[in-house]
């Protein structure tokens, strides 16, 4: 019976990097993984999922409104699929993630989804709210803040390297603009 999975964590804990190993997982044992990645996300190159430590591989992009639940049909009537695998899942929308569980309950294919829980502002992003709702399985990957303890915030920051409090839900970027760090340190960056 498949099932829908939220991998999810902070930044840097290694979600892109787990996403690539499941598909080389299921690709060396002769099955074939579709890999989905979000159409704004474009760090690595368009249609490709990059780990910070080398891995990637090419993937279907997804932008709001796809209808993944017809686009994963139509695949699946070409080629059949043995998993989807969702990088940046975070950026899906309500509707994409209702789709996502149709896929498993209609299609029986295995979904996994990997993204952030939560934003800079520590408010969930409406993907990760709906896959935190509907998802089979939860699955928190673990990073460390720089006091040792788990990270479980992300702040951002400005050119400066100062961490700002205000501004767009969205604005892509690694560690030039990102830092995992305990609550705790979350506080004390943004002053609260």
């Amino acid at each position: 019976m498949a099932q829908l999975y939220f991998y999810y964590s902070t930044m840097n804990a290694g979600k892109s990097t787990t996403l690539l190993q499941s598909s080389f997982n299921y690709q060396e044992r002769g099955m074939n993984p579709l890999v989905l990645t979000a159409a704004i996300d474009d760090r690595a190159g368009v249609g490709v999922v990059s780990s910070r430590i080398g891995l990637q591989s090419e993937a279907e992009l997804y932008a709001p409104g796809d209808d993944l639940l017809a686009k994963i049909t139509d695949m699946n009537h070409n080629q059949n699929i043995d998993c989807v695998l969702v990088d940046e899942c975070q950026f899906l929308d309500k509707n994409q993630v209702y789709q996502l569980t149709e896929v498993v309950d209609k299609l029986n294919i295995p979904v996994l989804c990997y993204g952030l829980r939560t934003d800079f502002q520590g408010e969930l992003f409406a993907g990760s709210k709906h896959l935190l709702a509907w998802a089979d399985k939860l699955v928190e990957l673990k990073t460390i803040c720089h006091c040792g303890r788990k990270a479980n915030m992300v702040y951002r920051t400005d050119e400066q390297g100062n961490a700002i409090v205000d501004g767009d839900q969205v604005v892509i970027g690694g560690n030039e603009r990102y830092v995992s760090v305990c609550r705790l340190h979350y506080k004390e960056a943004l002053g609260r």
